[in-house]
């Protein structure tokens, strides 16, 4: 393709800014929406269009604007909240209706493994098959979600389901200072860098892989209790008591097929090296 196509981000957070900067950079025009005033400078010196959108019981602010794109990437995680399953859904139903009068053509939505039961083993993209199974109640939010992007005509939806996000302000070493023991111990984490979620998105933009589902997983999976031990030597901090046994309750992400299908090399393939690293 000659032209780069146009592209939206749909919430440029803690992820969302950073892609917006990198797609922006890489000689797309990209529009951003944030709810923060704040985010509106740091867009526009990113060389981002700022939008100022909200999606509660209605969306507030320019939405039609914002969606006159090729390209949306749908970046707003399900608030902390007790109805979760029916706010979310409710959001990404008003945010379909507006794409049916877009002339949007393709959507990645940005999704998370909480989707996948805690099977006490290895689970792949197809191993999300009931919402009622998810590990958390975002997680399933995110599964009915997911199916209803996919099944809308009018637009090609690719799913991107990424682990525990670390990286700038999401360090190990950070989290260890607010807790008193480390729980669970011997539980594998599933964990994904920044960086690699950002070149990740963009591979898929970039090689327009529509239709599709991935998870994104840094490869290795150590376990909790060496990843916070790791931290905590690597950063001058105290060791904290391990509390719990082993037990099923875990899962470790397979993210084969990114590599497979994206031809895609993890930058941070190792979480202790993350852990030992400042960001």
């Amino acid at each position: 393709m000659s032209e780069k196509q146009p592209i939206s981000i749909l919430g440029c957070g803690w992820l969302g800014l950073p892609l917006a900067r990198f797609l922006a950079g890489e000689g797309y025009a990209v529009k951003g929406s944030t709810t923060s005033e704040a985010k509106i400078t740091k867009m526009k010196e990113a060389g981002v269009e700022p939008f100022r959108i909200a999606i509660d019981e209605s969306i507030e602010g320019d939405i039609a604007l914002f969606l006159d794109c090729d390209i949306l990437v749908v970046n707003i995680p399900p608030k902390r909240r007790e109805d979760v399953v029916e706010y979310h859904v409710g959001q990404i139903s008003l945010l379909i209706d507006a794409l049916a009068d877009s002339p949007v053509k393709h959507v990645l939505f940005v999704s998370s493994t909480s989707v996948y039961p805690a099977s006490g083993g290895e689970v792949v993209e197809s191993d999300a098959a009931d919402p009622d199974a998810a590990d958390s109640p975002a997680g399933r939010a995110l599964m009915y979600v997911e199916e209803m992007l996919r099944s809308e005509p009018s637009f090609s939806t690719t799913v991107v389901r990424f682990g525990g996000l670390i990286g700038p302000g999401r360090n190990p070493a950070e989290f260890i200072q607010r807790m008193t023991e480390i729980a669970n111990p011997a539980q594998p984490v599933n964990l994904i860098h920044l960086d690699d979620c950002v070149h990740i998105i963009a591979e898929i933009i970039r090689q327009e892989t529509w239709g599709e589902t991935f998870n994104a997983c840094a490869p290795l999976h150590p376990t909790r209790g060496e990843l916070y031990a790791a931290a905590a030597e690597s950063h001058g901090l105290t060791a904290l008591p391990e509390e719990g046994a082993s037990d099923s309750h875990f899962k470790i992400v397979n993210s084969d097929r990114v590599v497979e299908k994206l031809g895609y090399k993890f930058l941070h393939p190792d979480p202790l090296a993350m852990a030992r690293g400042g960001n």
